[in-house]
C-alpha cells in the first residue's frame, strides 16, 4: 500500500515539535491521526514517549501502513476513536490533537475536551494545535477565507473561539498552561489536567 501524505503535515511537523516537546511525557493519545506523519516523525525522535494513534475507520489502514513502515517498538496499532462514541478506558500522561477542531462541529469538540478530561491523567496536558479566533475575530484574512471554505463544504465545520475552548477545558478539569503563537496563523493551546 501507498502511505498516505498530506504536505500539511509535513510542512508544520518540525514547528509543533519543537513548541510542545516540553509538555510531552510518558503515554501520548493522538486524537484525529489523519495520515499517520506526525505520530511516526514524534515517536521516532522521542523514543521514551509511547505514542497511541488514533482515527476514525476510514484513516486507520494509512496510519497502520506508517506505523508498519516505520517498525518503531513505542508505537503501537492504532485505535478506532470517534469523539461522540466510546473512548479508551485507560489514562494517557499526554492528549494531543492537531488539526482536528475545525473540522469538527461544535458537539464533537465538546464531546472531545470532556473525554479528553476524562482520560488525562492529573498533572497531564491536552495540545491542541490549528487554527483559532479571539473574542470572535479572525486572526489573519487567510483563516477567514479558510473559514468561508470549510463551512461551505460542512456548515457545522469552522474554526473555533479559543474562549469557548477554554470554557470547556475548564469544565473538564483543566486550566491553559500556554497558547504559543505558530506558523502560517495557527496556535498550540496547551491545558494542563488539574491535580487534587
Amino acid at each position: 500500500m501507498n502511505l498516505p501524505y498530506a504536505q500539511a503535515a509535513e510542512q508544520n511537523k518540525a514547528a509543533i515539535l519543537q513548541a510542545i516537546r516540553p509538555y510531552l511525557r510518558g503515554k501520548v493519545l493522538e486524537i484525529g491521526s489523519g495520515t499517520g506523519q506526525h505520530a511516526v516523525y514524534f515517536a521516532s525522535l522521542l523514543p521514551e514517549l509511547y505514542w497511541q494513534t488514533s482515527d476514525l475507520e476510514p484513516n486507520l489502514d494509512g496510519i497502520r501502513a506508517w506505523i508498519d513502515d516505520a517498525g518503531l517498538a513505542n508505537l503501537p496499532p492504532p485505535l478506532l476513536l470517534d469523539a461522540m462514541g466510546a473512548w479508551p478506558e485507560s489514562e494517557f500522561d499526554t492528549i494531543y490533537t492537531a488539526n482536528s477542531f475545525h473540522i469538527m462541529d461544535n458537539n464533537a469538540v465538546a464531546e472531545c475536551i470532556a473525554g479528553c478530561g476524562v482520560c488525562l491523567s492529573a498533572g497531564g496536558h491536552l495540545i491542541v494545535y490549528g487554527p483559532f479566533n479571539y473574542a470572535g475575530d479572525f486572526t489573519s484574512a487567510s483563516n477567514a477565507r479558510f473559514d468561508a471554505m470549510l463551512k461551505a463544504n460542512d456548515p457545522g465545520s469552522g474554526i473555533k473561539d479559543f474562549e469557548w475552548l477554554d470554557e470547556l477545558a475548564q469544565s473538564a478539569g483543566m486550566a491553559l498552561a500556554i497558547d504559543i503563537e505558530m506558523p502560517a496563523n495557527n496556535r498550540s493551546l496547551i491545558w494542563k489536567k488539574r491535580t487534587l
